[in-house]
């Protein structure tokens, strides 16, 4: 007899196919045993949907499966950089290379199997939908370093998503972008969905599937171009949504691609030496602030760059200018 599992789609799964969400989840052998069991045992939303459907963040995903998937999470005793804890939450410093949650390709060695020996897992927020997203409420991308949240408790953690989605939590990152911006600040407004054309990426497009994304912009140094490169811009970016890959997307769209990044590369110039080096994005999340879940205290923090990124910074630092466009 067959069991019931329930599943949250999650923000980067956004804009997948219901049959491949179902087979990078786990709950059928593979793409084609799910598209199968689609017809009959699957539910999205209480109602009946295609394989090809494409799934939208909270969705509700039911479906019936005959024995349980197996999820051998185990703790790992991965190095944290702990900003501050309580019986509530953390806040972390993640390090670039770092998956936050395990997922087809990375099952092993993420976030949740850090927190899981740091915290034990009988005291990390299951909210996101299981123990293969425990602690997590938000994320970075496994390349992006610097500040993030993480629950202990599902109280705490339902409170700050709904900050979250609220908009009420700071989060600022430092951007380092190909290009001279011609104005100091601004606001970059491009509804987010799957790309048309590449399934790992993400892309600002009109349809109705697209989900509101709102990042805005403050330029803090601009660097003059040389021979190899079209100079660059240091930004502290805003976000205001949460979308998958949102900063990396909204930068390339608006011609000013992030450096080092090896998806959203769009008007990067051609020489290697304008990567600076770098063998991930210049992105870090520098500034966090938020109101204590439980306590309602007002917490703020600030990251240094990393040393990758402050090398590839440093480099180019004594070319900084700053002027006024007309």
């Amino acid at each position: 007899m067959g069991i019931e599992l329930t599943y949250i789609v999650s923000a980067e799964e956004e804009g997948m196919r219901l049959d491949e969400v179902l087979a990078e989840r786990g709950a059928y052998p593979s793409r084609s045993a799910a598209a199968k069991a689609i017809d009959t045992d699957v539910f999205v939303n209480a109602a009946s949907k295609k394989k090809s459907y494409q799934v939208l963040e909270d969705d509700v995903i039911t479906c019936i499966v005959n024995e349980k998937p197996k999820l051998d999470l185990k703790p790992r005793d991965i190095a944290l950089d702990i900003r501050f804890e309580d019986d509530y939450l953390l806040v972390i410093s993640k390090q670039a290379g770092l998956v936050c949650h395990p997922a087809i390709g990375h099952e092993d060695n993420t976030l949740v199997n850090a927190l899981m020996f740091h915290c034990g897992a009988d005291h990390l927020c299951t909210a996101q939908g299981g123990m293969e997203r425990a602690g997590i409420i938000h994320r970075l991308d496994r390349d992006t370093s610097g500040l993030m949240i993480c629950a202990k408790t599902n109280e705490a953690a339902q409170i700050l998503m709904q900050d979250i989605q609220n908009r009420v939590v700071q989060r600022h990152y430092l951007a380092l972008c190909h290009g001279i911006f011609k104005t100091d600040t601004g606001m970059i407004s491009g509804p987010i969905t799957r790309s048309a054309h590449e399934r790992n990426k993400m892309a600002v497009r009109d349809i109705p599937q697209s989900r509101e994304a709102i990042t805005t912009f403050e330029v803090k140094e601009r660097y003059s171009a040389q021979q190899n490169d079209n100079g660059y811009s240091l930004v502290d970016c805003k976000l205001f949504t949460g979308r998958t890959h949102q900063i990396r997307v909204h930068l390339e769209y608006i011609k000013h691609p992030v450096v080092g990044d090896p998806l959203y590369m769009a008007g990067t110039p051609k020489k290697p030496s304008a990567q600076l080096g770098l063998k991930r994005q210049f992105l870090h999340s520098y500034k966090l602030g938020f109101r204590h879940p439980i306590t309602k205290e007002e917490l703020y923090f600030e990251d240094n760059l990393s040393q990758d990124l402050e090398k590839a910074r440093l480099s180019i630092a004594k070319r900084a200018f700053s002027f006024d466009f007309a």
